[in-house]
């Protein structure tokens, strides 16, 4: 009864999962985003294409048994693609299955403008995505009309993502054939993946960003959560032989050989700035 009164009590949603209580969304969702339009010098080669993996997953069990309300985080998601495309690259979108990818709308920045107009630019390919079998089947051949692949944020991540044998096939098709991998945030849970069937950690060495588990330690006392994480992320990553970059929930981005990563959903901007910088650096 308290935690509702002050406002801290995380929202019961109507399948049974929890999404943030009012004053996380007060703290932590703000109405725009700090989105910078740059006009770059477009790319027209025929690199020009990025793979997009999302979740299809909404519900993401705590410790407590709870469900946290999740899927991709929007501004995440489409704050780096709206770089990506004024950079001249077009997008494929992609989920484990082919179900549609699932959105924290409850982060969806309101009155943001250019959000908005590239959400709506590509909901119908969010909606009939292509699954993540279909695009090795078909898509593995013509690796010459890829650049980057890119995993967006937002706890959903961490949903089955991890466990996809598929995830570490592509993870490993783009490190071999010299491919940018993106991601931010909760993210590189994909990254786990690769070390599916005792393999090596293909990141292993590497300077990367991602969402501090200290934070997510947090998050539960203003209703952010409803209970703690089942893993600590960053710590799993660190294990295997990860260099973090952060500590804090921050605007931290890195580059690290094809490995372009960001911390948290403050970094979106800046991660978007410099995969566009990068990619276009490359293949100019």
């Amino acid at each position: 009864m308290l935690k509702k009164l002050f406002g801290i009590a995380p929202k019961l949603e109507s399948d049974g999962s929890y999404s943030p209580s009012k004053l996380a969304l007060k703290i932590g969702v703000p109405d725009k985003t700090d989105f910078e339009n740059i006009s770059y010098q477009k790319y027209k080669g025929p690199k020009s294409k990025i793979l997009v993996i999302c979740t299809e997953e909404k519900n993401l069990k705590m410790k407590n048994g709870k469900y946290f309300s999740t899927g991709n985080h929007p501004v995440e998601s489409l704050l780096p693609m709206l770089h990506l495309k004024n950079a001249g690259f077009e997008f494929e979108i992609a989920t484990p299955t082919g179900k549609p990818a699932i959105f924290e709308m409850w982060a969806f920045p309101k009155k943001d403008e250019q959000v908005k107009a590239i959400y709506n630019e590509h909901k119908s390919n969010f909606e009939k995505p292509l699954s993540l079998s279909d695009f090795i089947s078909k898509s593995f051949k013509q690796s010459e009309q890829y650049a980057a692949v890119f995993i967006p944020g937002g706890h959903g991540a961490m949903i089955g993502i991890p466990e996809d044998k598929n995830v570490n096939t592509i993870l490993r098709w783009a490190h071999e054939n010299n491919l940018f991998t993106i991601s931010l945030c909760h993210g590189p849970g994909a990254f786990l993946s690769t070390t599916l069937d005792n393999k090596d950690f293909l990141y292993k060495g590497y300077n990367l960003a991602v969402f501090p588990d200290a934070v997510d330690n947090q998050t539960p006392m203003i209703g952010y959560l409803p209970g703690k994480m089942p893993y600590g992320l960053s710590e799993q990553l660190k294990s295997l032989g990860a260099n973090l970059m952060n500590t804090k929930m921050d605007k931290t981005v890195c580059v690290d050989r094809k490995l372009i990563t960001g911390s948290s959903p403050l970094a979106s901007n800046e991660l978007g700035k410099l995969a566009a910088t990068e990619l276009l650096k490359a293949l100019n």
